[in-house]
């Protein structure tokens, strides 16, 4: 899948980039060449309407010289015959003469005749008394300007052979940078899809031990339908305890589903984070026995902020019930809140097992466990901390981790005060 669709992105960019190399270099071979034979065309036409001047009655006898070098000017008759008023020109008035007759008029033409290329414009004659020196058997009808453009012509060619060369280099250049940048633009493709196929992997896996362990349970159930209920009490318990297990892991996996589609909004509001924390540090005094963890805290009072107080109550929960599952007993959490300058930061802190320096770029990875035997035993599925990571990323928050094996954790919470819109 992922071969195909880069070969078909190697072909699109390819595409895109020919075809912006080939507009490019048209407009400018047509904007060339518009300008060189603009530059001549000028020329020849300024010097034939020299000859429908007023004066053009003693232009025919003696017409000024031409200002560019390159122009000859010539005469038609209405009979078909042409003539050179320049005699000093005379040496190419036969080729010229040839390439003249095929003027025609009004038009301006290009021909190429023994090599040479050359540009002509046919101007009529605009007065009654057109004798060129008298001569009553040459009746002018037309003036002619004829000139040479091999210059601009071997130009343009020079042009064309540089585009085209430059072009088949182009077209390997393009390939190749399309082919690279395919490659770049499906790497977050394929690790979002490689994220995606784990997710999915390790999803199913943490579903289906819940759900084995019911179905057994209840099928043993079955199997002695005359027990008690004291009798199958065990069984009673592990199906409830998994069945929570269950509800805990499809309620996380909806939430990670919403925050990747954008589609868990945070409830902004004014919020007291002091009686936040302090609520849920309440909640966790009964697991100071259940544990053995001596739990203590630190609260500023009065702590406010713009925020959703749901979502900073589930943040607290996750962060002090990690806290406590990796701390051993006779441990200690401490929960910790100030702020400073414009942040709320919050700190919670145990004593507990430590994390690996190997593990702790990976601690926010969904399902995620570094002692898996441990999180499971305590019904940890590994989604709790890349809750709460996206958590304080959509307040514009930040969070960091201080551990030391053997020593203990420390997460260090830091969110705006003031209002911050949604990512």
């Amino acid at each position: 899948m992922f071969k195909i669709t880069s070969r078909r992105l190697t072909i699109l960019n390819s595409l895109v980039f020919l075809l912006i190399f080939v507009a490019f270099t048209s407009i400018l071979y047509g904007y060339l060449a518009l300008r060189l034979f603009d530059k001549v065309d000028n020329a020849m036409q300024s010097q034939a309407n020299l000859f429908n001047l007023p004066q053009g009655r003693f232009a025919l006898a003696a017409p000024p010289p031409p200002f560019d070098p390159r122009i000859f000017m010539l005469l038609r008759s209405s009979d078909g015959r042409i003539i050179n008023p320049t005699p000093f020109r005379i040496d190419e008035t036969e080729d010229i003469a040839k390439i003249a007759a095929l003027a025609t008029t009004g038009e301006i033409q290009t021909k190429e005749y023994q090599n040479h290329v050359y540009r002509m414009i046919s101007v009529p004659y605009q007065y009654e008394n057109n004798l060129y020196n008298g001569d009553g058997g040459f009746l002018v009808q037309e003036v002619i300007a004829v000139s040479i453009v091999d210059s601009e012509i071997e130009l343009l060619n020079n042009l064309l052979w540089i585009t085209v060369g430059g072009g088949i280099i182009s077209v390997i250049s393009i390939i190749l940078a399309g082919y690279f940048l395919a490659g770049r633009a499906m790497v977050p493709i394929r690790a979002a899809w490689e994220k995606q196929q784990q997710f999915v992997s390790e999803a199913s896996h943490e579903l289906r031990s819940p759900i084995t362990g019911i179905y057994n349970n209840a099928e043993l159930m079955l199997r002695h339908p005359k027990h008690t209920i004291e009798e199958e009490g065990h069984r009673i318990n592990t199906i409830m305890k998994e069945s929570k297990r269950m509800t805990k892991l499809i309620s996380s996996l909806l939430t990670l589903a919403r925050s990747d589609a954008n589609k868990a909004e945070l409830q902004l509001a004014p919020v007291n984070i002091s009686e936040v924390i302090h609520s849920v540090v309440q909640g966790f005094e009964v697991m100071e026995e259940v544990y053995r963890v001596n739990l203590t805290w630190n609260i500023q009072p009065n702590l406010e902020l713009i925020a959703d107080k749901e979502r900073l109550h589930q943040l607290m929960v996750i962060l002090i019930d990690n806290a406590f599952k990796y701390t051993h007993a006779g441990g200690q959490v401490h929960i910790c809140s100030s702020q400073s300058e414009k942040n709320v930061v919050i700190t919670v802190q145990d004593t507990g097992c430590g994390i690996s320096p190997e593990n702790l770029s990976h601690i926010f990875d969904r399902f995620f466990r570094e002692d898996k035997a441990r999180s499971r035993e305590s019904g940890g599925i590994g989604l709790g901390l890349a809750i709460a990571k996206w958590i304080i990323e959509k307040h514009r928050g930040q969070i960091k981790v201080e551990s030391k094996l053997g020593k203990g954790t420390k997460f260090i919470v830091s969110i705006p005060v003031t209002k911050s819109k949604e990512s």
